[in-house]
C-alpha cells in the first residue's frame, strides 16, 4: 500500500481530537469492542476494501478453549487404536512405509526399528461406541460430544518450529498466535479482563519442552493484542497486587496522572502504541479488583471442586487452570489457551503417559461436563492436541511393558467438541501403522481455519497489512473441514 504522509498525518488530527474530547475511559474501552478502534484502523479502512465488520457471518462460537498438550501425545495409545499392530510386535517397521529420510537424528542411527503396539486397551464408549484410550477413561465418558480427527499432519519435526506453526500458522517466528488474531479480529466481550489469557501446567513427569512468550505474542499486530499469561507460581499477574502503602485511591491517582502524560505524547507524536499501552494501563487497573475474584474459588460448590480433581485447588496444576479457564469463559474471555507441558515421551512411555493422563483427564472430562451443565458448550469451542504424535516404532529397546516412540509428524490426532462440532464421531483415517494419512488429511491451516468459522470469520478475510503484503493466519492456506460441523 502506498504511503499516504498527508492522510496520515490529518488521521492523526482527528485522532488526537477524539481523544482530547473522550479522554482515558473511552481509550480502554477499545479493547472492548467487537470493532473496537485499533481494528477499524487496520481491517476495516475504506482503502483496503478487502475486509468487512466481523464476525462475517453467524457464529457457533462465542469464545475457545484451546487445550494444548505440548510435547507430541502419542495418537497410538490414546486417540488412534490400531489392534492389529499386537500381532507385528517386535517386527520391523518396513521402510516403504516408514523411510529413513523421515527418521529423526534422535533414533536414525538404531540397528532395530522395532514395532511397538500399545499396550493400552481401546474401548467403545457412548451410544456412537467412538473408541478412545483407557488412560482417557474420564473424557471418552463424553465421547458423543467429541470429534477425534486422526488425520492432522504437518511438516515440523522438531518442537518449536512445529508448535510455533500449530499456534501461529508459521514454522517462523514472529507472526501473531491465533488468540491474538481472535482478539484483533472479534475484540472482547469484557472491560474486566483481557480478551486473550494464556496459562501452563507441568505433568507431575518430566519437565518437558520450555514454552516461549512468542506463543501467545501479538507478532506485528498491535501489541494490545497479545495474551496476558497468568504466571502457575506466585502472584498470577505481577504487579496485581498493591504494595504496602499503596491504597486503591492512590493507584488510581497514579493511572489518572499517567494516563494524561500519555495522552500528551499521543497528541505529540500519534504513535498507536500509546493508545496500546493507555489501554493496558486501565486494563491493568481494572484487573486488580477483577482477577482475586476469579481465583476465589469459595463459591464453587463442593461438587465441582471435585470433580475437576485433587489438584483442582494446587496452582500451576492443569486441573487448577481448567476451573479457571471455565471462570475466565463465564466472564467474557475471548480465547483462553492452557499450555500443559510434559507429552515428549522418548523413553518409558507408557509410564509417562500414565503419569499425564492423570494430571489431564479427569480435569478436562470436568471442563467439558461443567461447561454443558452451565448450558456453555453449545458455544465453546474445545480444541484439544499437540504439535505432532509419535513413532509407530521403539526408540530404545522395545519390551512387553515399555517402548519409546520418536517425533512423528506425518499423522496426529486432535480432538474439538462444543459450538457447532459433530459429536461422536471419527474424522480421517491412518494406515495400519499410523504413520501416513490415507483419507481426509488435514494440516495446521485447515484447524485453524475450522476454528476461525466457528467463530464467525471467513479465514481468507480476515487480514492485516504489514511490510508489503496482506496477512492472515492461515497464510494463503486452509479450508474449512465442513465435514465435522453440526
Amino acid at each position: 500500500m502506498m504511503h499516504q504522509p498527508i492522510q496520515d498525518y490529518q488521521n492523526q488530527i482527528t485522532r488526537r481530537h477524539f481523544f482530547s474530547r473522550a479522554g482515558i475511559a473511552t481509550a480502554a474501552l477499545s479493547t472492548l469492542l467487537g470493532r473496537d478502534l485499533f481494528a477499524n484502523d487496520a481491517i476495516n479502512q475504506e482503502a483496503t476494501g478487502r475486509v468487512t465488520r466481523l464476525p462475517h457471518f453467524a457464529p457457533k462460537a462465542r469464545r475457545v478453549i484451546y487445550l494444548f498438550q505440548s510435547g507430541g501425545p502419542s495418537q497410538l495409545d490414546l486417540l488412534d487404536p490400531k489392534p492389529q499392530l499386537k500381532d507385528r510386535f517386535g517386527d520391523e517397521v518396513p521402510t516403504s512405509v516408514y523411510p529413513d529420510e523421515r527418521k529423526t537424528t534422535m533414533s536414525n542411527a538404531q540397528s532395530s526399528f522395532a514395532t511397538a503396539p500399545s499396550i493400552f486397551k481401546f474401548n467403545r464408549y457412548g451410544k456412537s461406541g467412538l473408541q478412545m484410550s483407557e488412560l482417557l477413561a474420564n473424557t471418552a465418558k463424553m465421547a458423543d460430544k467429541i470429534c477425534i480427527i486422526n488425520s492432522m499432519h504437518t511438516q515440523a519435526i522438531n518442537h518449536d518450529p512445529a508448535i510455533t506453526m500449530m499456534q501461529t500458522g508459521s514454522q517462523v517466528p514472529g507472526r501473531p498466535s491465533i488468540g491474538s488474531w481472535l482478539s484483533y479480529g472479534l475484540g472482547s466481550e469484557t472491560s474486566e479482563l483481557p480478551a486473550f489469557v494464556a496459562m501452563s501446567s507441568r505433568g507431575s513427569g518430566k519437565a518437558g519442552q520450555p514454552l516461549y512468550d512468542r506463543l501467545w505474542g501479538s507478532g506485528f499486530l498491535p501489541s494490545v493484542y497479545q495474551g496476558v499469561k497468568f504466571r502457575n507460581q506466585g502472584a498470577p499477574v505481577l504487579d496485581i497486587y498493591d504494595p504496602p502503602g499503596v491504597d486503591a485511591s492512590m493507584r488510581r491517582t497514579m493511572l489518572d496522572h499517567l494516563s494524561k502524560l500519555n495522552e500528551i505524547k499521543y497528541a505529540q507524536s500519534g504513535d498507536k502504541e500509546i493508545q496500546t499501552r493507555i489501554a493496558q494501563y486501565e486494563l491493568a487497573g481494572r484487573m486488580q479488583a477483577s482477577v482475586p475474584e476469579l481465583l476465589d474459588f469459595s463459591q464453587e460448590t463442593k461438587s465441582v471442586m471435585q470433580m475437576y480433581g485433587p489438584q483442582v485447588r494446587q496452582q500451576g496444576t492443569f486441573a487448577h487452570n481448567c476451573l479457571i479457564a471455565r471462570r475466565l469463559a463465564e466472564r467474557g474471555v475471548r480465547f483462553i489457551q492452557l499450555f500443559h507441558q510434559g507429552w515428549d515421551q522418548h523413553v518409558s512411555l507408557p509410564g509417562q503417559l500414565r503419569k499425564q493422563c492423570r494430571d489431564t483427564d479427569q480435569p478436562t472430562a470436568a471442563l467439558l461436563h461443567d461447561l454443558e451443565a452451565r448450558g456453555m458448550l453449545d458455544d465453546t469451542l474445545i480444541v484439544w492436541g499437540g504439535e505432532f504424535g509419535r513413532t509407530v516404532y521403539s526408540q530404545g529397546n522395545l519390551t512387553k511393558a515399555s517402548y519409546g516412540r520418536d517425533h512423528h509428524g506425518n499423522c496426529y490426532s486432535v480432538w474439538l467438541a462444543g459450538a457447532g462440532i459433530q459429536g461422536g464421531i471419527r474424522y480421517g483415517k491412518t494406515d495400519d501403522y499410523s504413520v501416513n494419512v490415507v483419507e481426509n488429511g488435514m494440516e495446521p491451516h485447515d484447524l485453524n481455519a475450522t476454528i476461525l468459522h466457528q467463530l464467525g470469520i471467513d479465514h481468507e478475510r480476515l487480514i492485516y497489512p504489514y511490510q508489503g503484503r496482506d496477512f492472515r493466519l492461515t497464510d494463503v492456506h486452509g479450508r474449512v473441514v465442513k465435514e465435522i460441523l453440526a
